[in-house]
């Protein structure tokens, strides 16, 4: 059986074979259903409660 994960960002649920993992140096992994939720993360170091199109936010 196979996993379902949940992306790190926008908490959407990401089918197998498709998305993106990325593992930091310290041991940390994130999962990624987009590069918009990568880039939201990584780069522009967003807050998911922050951000209005996350499900965390609409909690």
């Amino acid at each position: 059986m196979v996993e379902r994960r949940l992306c790190s960002f926008c908490g959407n649920e990401i089918e197998p074979g498709t998305g993106k993992m990325y593992i930091k140096k310290d041991g940390t992994i994130f999962h990624f259903c987009a590069s918009k939720c990568e880039r939201n993360l990584l780069k522009l170091g967003r807050i998911p409660r922050h951000t209005r199109w996350t499900k965390s936010f609409q909690k």
